[in-house]
């Protein structure tokens, strides 16, 4: 039985606690931190949790009940916290973005591998059924060569979003629509295509006069043989969030779309049902995952502390990531493609000279310690 605590007491927070509570077979919440007490006590009552609540992460990380902690906190403390609860000897799952810095990134796996404890990095869209069926199909080969793909990282955040006291700075949500909710698509692409040799990217804040950050951007991923574009929004109604797949034999996405064409005598498209059948069929047959979302990326975690499995996705993948959006984040600034990876010796690779090159687009003026309704959605259901 593995004593659990949770580091930050935020919407995502319960995310975590409903999860850890589907396994307790094999764990137990045993302690609630928040800088607002009241706060982690509210959270233990609304999940009627046996678990103590503390005001400092250190009292908490200090608790011999708790063996692993799940870090639910602002990207800017990241990888302090992490740092310090490997060093306590605690296992980790931290939630994305991995850190505000690849040098961050760095000290992070550098504290896992000396405690040998287990680092492990939110990016529950992984474990969803459409994600892991498309990745079978391409890693199959079902449509060829790929040439193309598009991925489209498209939310919605109304103004007051901005209002909470550490969005929509460099220094504490350390970006805008890339760090914080594209960071998702990035982590799929590059688990699917791997890492591009070169990034081209142009960042703008277009709607949210709160924010230093982008909430708009868009980036071109060369990977020689084939290209990838990504949009990353906070200004797109319906949420409408897309993976498109082109390849030689035809084209799949999330959520599920097919299609195949064959050309006409003059080179002009008609469709192959044929093909287009096929492909439908192998979809259908590659089984749903059993379960999904922070769920299964938890039961990986408590299974990777037992030494069963390795974590899918590591202080070294969560890097990866990390390392696409500081790439973009370049590129916006220089306007021109960025090439991989990034050296520990560039201006980018931390995070104070990284944000003295980014460009604040507005000036944060309105600032709350909470907000009174702590409801969150997690994106669309990719293909649900």
């Amino acid at each position: 039985m593995t004593g659990i605590g949770i580091i930050g007491s935020g919407a995502i927070a319960s995310v975590h606690v409903e999860s850890y509570e589907r396994y307790a077979a094999e764990c137990e919440v045993k302690a609630v931190c928040d800088t607002f007490k009241a706060k982690a006590e509210d959270l233990i009552a609304g999940k009627a949790l046996n678990a103590a609540a503390y005001d400092d992460y250190k009292k908490l990380l200090s608790d011999p009940a708790v063996e692993a902690v799940s870090i639910c906190l602002p990207p800017s403390t990241h990888a302090s916290v992490t740092i310090d609860a490997l060093k306590a000897g605690k296992h980790v799952l931290v939630e994305k973005p991995m850190a505000s810095s690849l040098e961050e990134c760095d000290l992070m796996i550098e504290a896992a591998r000396a405690s040998g404890k287990v680092l492990a990095v939110v990016s529950q869209n992984r474990y969803k059924t459409p994600v892991a069926k498309l990745k079978t199909m391409l890693d199959e080969g079902a449509i060829g060569k790929v040439v193309y793909a598009s991925f489209d990282s498209l939310w919605w955040r109304g103004q007051v979003y901005y209002d909470l006291w550490w969005r929509g700075t460099w220094a504490q949500e350390s970006g805008g629509s890339f760090m914080s909710h594209a960071v998702h698509y990035l982590d799929l692409m590059h688990m699917i295509f791997g890492m591009p040799a070169t990034v081209s990217a142009t960042i703008t804040n277009i709607n949210h006069d709160n924010s230093e950050c982008e909430d708009l951007g868009f980036v071109v991923f060369n990977y020689g043989d084939k290209i990838v574009h990504f949009t990353s929004s906070l200004v797109s109604h319906g949420e409408r969030q897309s993976i498109t797949v082109e390849g030689e034999k035809g084209s799949i996405g999330v959520p599920w779309t097919v299609s195949a064409c064959s050309p006409l005598p003059n080179g002009f498209p008609k469709e192959n049902e044929e093909a287009k059948a096929a492909l439908e069929h192998r979809y259908r047959e590659i089984p749903d995952l059993p379960a999904e979302g922070h769920d299964a990326q938890i039961a990986n975690f408590l299974r990777a502390i037992e030494g069963k499995e390795p974590p899918a996705v590591d202080g070294l993948e969560g890097r990866r990531t990390m390392e696409l959006i500081v790439a973009i984040y370049k590129s916006s600034t220089m306007g021109g493609p960025v090439s991989l990876p990034i050296a520990s010796t560039d201006a980018f690779y931390r995070k104070e000279t990284m944000i003295a090159s980014m460009p604040k687009f507005h000036e944060k003026k309105k600032s709350v310690d909470n907000f009174s309704e702590s409801k969150i959605t997690l994106g669309r259901d990719l293909g649900r």
